[in-house]
């Protein structure tokens, strides 16, 4: 028997070392177009395949994985397995991101280094977005860490007219590096913390609850059918990565392929007007800062923003100096975005079919007051005031009564001009980020610091200060 387990043994290793086969770096100049051109439309879930392995095969495997793992555990099973056999079907999509990881990784593992998060937790990226940071999800979620609206703006990121940040591959990072302390934190287990980066820790901690176990294995039955495909795909996802050479998946060129500078503006600067200053090409400048909607970088003095450039060649400096202190005309109203939840925007909609229960509150005008002030005070849209109170214009009166559907209305009223604080108590299932997104203003951050927590633990029927 003996014998037999060392012949197998040994048969592993020479298909292991016989897999090793040189390939080429061929040239590609399409990762820089789809880098800005329209969203990737969103994956549908790849399916489960269940079937027996022969055993040298799962051997092979499990070896593999072994070898490349560090704190994350990578478990190898069936459903690893077809995840793999799917991933290293997709050569040439692979090879993109082989390419573009030597741009993005290094971004990412330092956000992560930062909140002591192990640096595997990078290979996600390539689950949620393929590295693009424009890849938007059916349901609205956005950029390289597909961040929902709501829990972007608990965990800190901008979203208005001029930027958003969801796209941002350095504020994203960060984000995504605090949401994975805290997950982990509250859950004490990597693989559950992947999970609730998918489904939302409160679903994950459910599930336990009715697994009576804190396994992702024992609890992936009780989680949503996603989720419970999510972790083995992440573990796939780093296989194939490292054992790219392996599947004969060829590495694309990195389109960005030159060392960077990261300059603070404090001033409204046209990206086009930086690439033409420093002798490069828009889509580049595009490229490098994802998250300005209008090509604008809309820094100010009390507000500076960071605009990553390919490194100047020492001719240009003047005219760059001169094109990031130089203001540009253009509208400098920064309007808040509404959510792009395409659940919160069903919810919108529903109380409009049922007003007769649904409950209205009167707002009188006051002098002074305008639809905007009035939709940012209760947390609407000016569409909607005008549709709900059938206003042809935008033109409003003092004393004039408008009414608002009680449904529509988030739970915190007071305007954020307005210093105060409400107290809220954690109800079943509460976690920080879930509680952070119930109020205008409020952050994962601003909540700890609050109420003096120095990790994301809460528990039911705790008592928390909102500020």
């Amino acid at each position: 028997m003996r014998k037999l387990i060392l012949t197998i043994l040994s048969f592993v290793i020479i298909l292991s070392a016989q897999a090793q086969i040189p390939v080429k770096v061929i040239q590609s100049d399409t990762i820089l177009k789809r880098l800005t051109t329209a969203p990737l439309t969103d994956t549908v879930a790849v399916p489960v395949i269940e079937q027996s392995l022969l055993f040298g095969q799962s051997l092979l495997y499990k070896l593999r994985l072994d070898s490349i793992q560090q704190t994350v555990p990578l478990d190898y099973n069936e459903y690893v397995q077809s995840y793999i056999d799917i991933y290293t079907k997709r050569k040439s999509m692979y090879g993109d991101m082989l390419g573009l990881s030597s741009y993005y990784f290094p971004i990412f593992e330092k956000a992560l280094k930062s909140y002591n998060i192990p640096p595997e937790i990078k290979y996600l990226s390539i689950v949620e977005s393929s590295l693009n940071p424009h890849a938007v999800s059916r349901v609205g979620a956005t950029g390289l860490w597909q961040f929902m609206f709501g829990t972007a703006k608990a965990y800190g990121l901008t979203m208005d007219n001029f930027v958003d940040e969801r796209k941002d591959p350095i504020q994203a990072s960060y984000a995504a590096a605090a949401y994975f302390r805290d997950a982990y934190e509250e859950l004490g287990d990597w693989l559950l913390a992947i999970a609730a980066y998918n489904c939302g820790k409160g679903n994950v901690n459910r599930a336990i609850d009715k697994a009576g176990s804190r396994n992702f294995w024992d609890i992936r039955k009780f989680l949503p059918k996603e989720t419970s495909n999510y972790v083995p795909a992440f573990i796939a996802a780093v296989y194939v990565m490292k054992y790219a050479k392996t599947h004969q998946i060829t590495v694309k060129p990195n389109s960005f392929a030159f060392k960077t500078d990261t300059v603070l503006v404090r001033n409204f600067v046209a990206l086009n007007d930086v690439a033409f200053a420093i002798n490069h090409k828009e889509e580049t400048l595009i490229a490098l800062n994802p998250s300005y909607k209008k090509k604008i970088v809309n820094g100010t003095d009390v507000s500076p923003k960071r605009i990553v450039i390919p490194k100047p060649e020492l001719q240009f400096y003047e005219q760059l100096f001169e094109v990031l202190n130089r203001d540009i005309e253009t509208d400098r109203e920064i309007i808040l975005a509404s959510t792009d939840d395409v659940r919160d925007l069903r919810k919108k909609l529903q109380p409009k079919k049922q007003t007769a229960t649904s409950g209205i509150v009167v707002h009188k005008v006051m002098p002074g007051q305008s639809l905007t002030a009035i939709a940012n005070k209760y947390g609407v849209e000016v569409q909607d005031l005008k549709v709900w109170n059938e206003l042809k214009a935008s033109t409003i009166i003092p004393g004039q009564k408008l009414k608002i559907y009680r449904d529509t209305i988030p739970a915190k009223l007071t305007p954020k001009t307005k210093a105060s604080f409400a107290n809220y108590k954690v109800k079943q299932g509460d976690t920080l980020s879930s509680i952070a997104e119930k109020f205008d203003g409020i952050t994962v951050a601003s909540l700890k610091a609050a109420n003096g927590l120095k990790s994301a633990k809460i528990t039911e029927g705790m008592v928390l200060k909102v500020m």
